[in-house]
């Protein structure tokens, strides 16, 4: 039994990383607890352990006491007091443990969500990632590996608080550290960082071994190491800038890709004004002014972009305000200049005492020269505040204009719209109107339809007496082609009924039949060896005379009694006196 306690005890502080003394003390003070549970009057108790057999010894008013005769309730004590004792005992490990690793990459496993923070399994414990120190855009999952630094460990009544952070700059030196060898060895230092934590970070190296080239060996080959740390953090750019113990250097290499014209440097103001070319000036300011941010950031220095025109045109406004100042020559603006002052606004900000101290310069002169940069400033602030004005002006009136031109086309294609509507709707209204003239057109087609008929039946007896052997068919342009004066016919038959009536006549039928018995009879006489089918001008091409009366109404007796006489013949077409004569 003793054995197997001690083999237990080993085993606790194994899996809680507690001290085995520890353990055997929490026994200790269980036991006594036990004992004084069983004997509330007794005072006097004393609780061993050995260490290396495990037996207990108990000793009560100075008499020995056998444990296994404390009972139930004494047990149960004993054991809730020796879980408490040993769940303090893991806490404080925990914390001590953790407090160690501040700083360092912890892996774990993502349980759940609480309040917007992520709580994450590391094994021994639970630790949260807020959401305020999680990477912008980025989601995980539960059950999923992630990887953060320990950014804070917390002593919470009865627990241990964890804080884990992924945004923090000191998670990518960690990173570092991890995936480059030669950075985890001090062989490559990370002079400074600077983040923008989903977006971008520049991170300045310097390396301690001349052999060793610090960006290379960060970057790796083919961009190996680097892509690993990129894919850790979702994608974020992350630029390795080569660190320099000269400010100008520094700041043109913090600024790449872009490459810069010209840096100047005002100490006084700790500013960095630098000159780059309109091709570059988009590419150094970035992606809503990051680059520069991130620059300014790593190198501290405040950063201003200006594009030639801007620099030149700042120094011009300066010197021509010096100059203006009785006692001041050329030296004492190239002086100004190079102390990185390139505008009236820096002169003025700086002041008159950095103007005494290095330039060696009279107060009465330095006061003048602020005095006069001053009131430069301020005229041209008003110029420049006038020209904004100005610009939003036209800006806001050309707005203005279009808009009116939109709200005019729109206006314009309304009214078309309104017109080809109304259009649309006047014929039909004009018919509704007017329904005499279509009662007029159905009459005029009604006789029409009459001589229609009639000439079919003539042509439908002409081809039975030619015999079997005439089998072609006439086409369309031989039956159904109009001549003029069927389509004069067809309008004036409406609107002349009585000049119909003075032309019709009694003898008109017998004219029709006499005309019939010729044409049929003509290609009878030639026998049935004629095969031959008769031309489109021999056989159904109508005369002038068949297509007036074809088109004339039946209700005009009057005009047709006028028209026939016995020399209706002769207004017969030359290819129906063709077909009488053969």
């Amino acid at each position: 039994m003793s054995q197997e306690l001690l083999r237990i005890i080993d085993g606790i502080a194994r899996d809680k990383n507690i001290d085995a003394e520890t353990v055997f003390e929490d026994l200790e003070a269980a036991m006594l607890s036990a004992i004084r549970k069983a004997n509330p009057t007794v005072e006097d108790v004393d609780v061993h352990m050995d260490r290396q057999t495990g037996e207990i010894t108990a000793i009560v008013a100075g008499k020995p006491m056998a444990i296994d005769k404390l009972g139930r309730i004494a047990a149960q004590t004993a054991k809730q007091v020796m879980i408490q004792r040993i769940r303090e005992a893991e806490r404080d490990s925990i914390y001590e443990e953790y407090l160690q690793r501040k700083g360092e990459i912890v892996t774990g496993k993502t349980v759940r969500w609480e309040g917007g923070s992520l709580i994450v399994d590391l094994g021994r414990t639970e630790a949260y990632l807020p959401r305020s120190e999680q990477i912008p855009g980025e989601s995980h999952g539960t059950d999923e590996r992630i990887r953060a630094m320990v950014l804070d460990v917390r002593e919470d009544p009865g627990t241990v608080r964890i804080i884990l952070s992924r945004t923090h700059p000191d998670f990518i030196r960690a990173m570092f550290e991890l995936e480059v060898p030669e950075v985890a060895e001090k062989i490559i230092e990370i002079k400074v960082l600077a983040r923008e934590a989903g977006y971008r970070t520049k991170a300045a190296v310097n390396s301690l071994d001349s052999k060793v080239d610090a960006v290379g060996a960060c970057v790796g080959i083919r961009g190996s190491r680097i892509k690993s740390i990129v894919e850790e953090l979702g994608g974020e750019k992350v630029d390795i800038v080569r660190w320099n113990d000269s400010s100008k250097i520094l700041i043109g290499n913090s600024l790449k890709p872009a490459e810069v014209a010209e840096i100047a440097l005002c100490f006084e103001l700790g500013r960095a004004t630098v000159v780059v070319t309109d091709d570059q000036l988009s590419l150094a300011i970035g992606k809503r002014g990051q680059n520069v941010r991130l620059a300014a950031r790593l190198t501290n220095w405040d950063i201003d972009i200006l594009t030639p025109t801007e620099f030149n045109a700042g120094l011009d406004n300066l010197e021509k305000a010096l100059r203006e100042v009785e006692g001041v020559d050329s030296t004492i603006v190239d002086q100004i200049i190079a102390m990185g002052m390139v505008n009236v606004l820096d002169v003025e900000e700086v002041g008159r005492e950095p103007l005494i101290k290095e330039l060696q310069m009279s107060a009465e002169l330095a006061a003048k020269i602020g005095e006069h940069c001053a009131e430069a400033a301020r005229r041209i602030a008003e110029e420049q505040a006038q020209a904004r004005a100005d610009a939003e002006e036209q800006a806001k009136a050309k707005a203005d204009a279009e808009k009116q031109a939109k709200a005019d086309a729109s206006a314009a294609a309304s009214a078309a719209a309104a017109a080809a509507e109304t259009s649309a709707e006047k014929p039909t209204a004009a018919e509704a109107e007017s329904p005499e003239p279509a009662a007029a057109s159905e009459t005029s087609e009604e006789p029409t339809a009459q001589a229609e008929a009639e000439e079919g039946i003539a042509s439908d007896e002409a081809p039975g007496e030619q015999g079997d052997t005439d089998d072609k068919t006439p086409t369309a342009d031989q039956t159904e082609q109009p001549t003029e004066q069927d389509q004069t016919e067809d309008t004036e038959s409406a609107d002349a009924p009585a000049d119909d009536e003075q032309a019709d006549s009694p003898d008109q039928g017998e004219a029709e039949a006499e005309e019939a018995i010729a044409s049929n009879e003509a290609p009878g006489e030639q026998g049935d060896t004629d095969d031959k089918t008769p031309t489109a001008d021999q056989t159904e091409q109508p005369t002038e005379q068949d297509q007036t009366e074809d088109t004339e109404s039946p209700d005009a007796p009057a005009a047709d009694e006028q028209a026939d006489s016995p020399d209706q013949a002769q207004g017969q077409s030359p290819q129906e006196r063709n077909g009488e004569q053969t």
